[in-house]
């Protein structure tokens, strides 16, 4: 029975940890993006923000979203208030500044997507239910947005 009990313990223990998103900060994103070729997914947040909260609670914890994102994107949360420092297109600057000034970004949560290169690719703004998120991480990672535009990705992909 203690061994049943350890071996449920390990296997709980071992899925939560290897299942999380790997965030990390965003230069180290964008220095990763650009030995493994990798997009990334920027997580804007605010800290006294609910609808940033229900995006970590709703969406980031389930493990295929997790998943789809440690295997396609690099991934960083960026503190749309802080005043740490960020290099980004050789500018250093505060984070809050990166997301106002330089991303344009006056809502909380915003998804931002780049190239490995740093370029943009988009941002979609306000909190994504899982469902829509499954579908636009697949619209960005596997490059439909190049060909077509997201409406008719949707058409293709209702039964998904």
């Amino acid at each position: 029975m203690k061994l049943l009990s350890f071996l449920v313990f390990t296997f709980f223990i071992s899925t939560s940890v290897f299942s999380q998103v790997q965030w990390s900060t965003f230069n180290k994103a964008l220095d990763g993006a650009k030995s493994s070729n990798k997009k990334i997914l920027m997580n804007v947040y605010a800290d006294w923000n609910r609808w940033s909260k229900r995006m970590d609670k709703d969406v980031y914890s389930l493990p295929d979203v997790q998943a789809y994102l440690n295997k396609y994107f690099l991934s960083s949360k960026l503190d749309a208030e802080s005043n740490k420092e960020v290099t980004y297109n050789d500018q250093t600057l505060t984070e809050a500044l990166l997301a106002s000034d330089i991303l344009g970004i006056d809502g909380y949560p915003t998804t931002v997507f780049f190239m490995p290169n740093g370029e943009v690719i988009t941002s979609v703004p306000g909190y994504i239910p899982p469902d829509q998120f499954l579908l636009i991480l697949k619209y960005i990672a596997e490059d439909h947005y190049k060909t077509m535009e997201w409406e008719e990705f949707l058409e293709k992909h209702k039964s998904e």
